[in-house]
């Protein structure tokens, strides 16, 4: 329950204004063409890559500083997961959601480092790598419908 007047304010969304899609009048991330991935139309951090897992942002944190948001990452094989972060120096990784045929899951994830800038953000990726990693591949492993 909030405790003031303040109506909830929401973060910037790190759209990807090139994405095609579907719609004439809805953004990609909303309206996703058919053969897209998921989290097409939010923006990708190309120059983020650690071990061929690339970094894409929904949550704006370079347009607006804050210490928790959303964001998904890549692998190497295209498949992507979804993170809900929390700067925190309590380290934890938890599921959010379970995975699916079209996403390997989102993971609840602390980073030890503010997301203010993108050498931050690969030292971040960094840190949850070697979870994310054991499960993209128990993913890749389980047959899709």
């Amino acid at each position: 329950m909030r405790r003031n007047s303040e109506p909830p304010t929401g973060r910037p969304l790190a759209v990807d204004g090139t994405a095609r899609s579907a719609s004439q009048s809805d953004p990609a991330f909303v309206a996703r063409p058919a053969g897209a991935p998921v989290y097409h139309g939010f923006q990708i951090l190309s120059d983020v890559v650690v071990d061929g897992f690339i970094f894409g942002k929904i949550t704006d944190f370079e347009a607006e500083p804050c210490n928790e948001g959303d964001a998904f990452i890549i692998a190497p094989d295209n498949s992507r997961a979804g993170l809900v972060w929390e700067v925190s120096d309590a380290q934890y990784f938890r599921e959010v959601c379970p995975p699916s045929a079209d996403r390997w899951g989102v993971w609840g994830v602390s980073f030890p480092n503010a997301m203010t800038s993108r050498d931050n953000v690969r030292k971040n990726l960094e840190s949850v790598l070697p979870e994310l990693k054991k499960h993209w591949e128990q993913w890749r492993q389980t047959p899709k419908p």
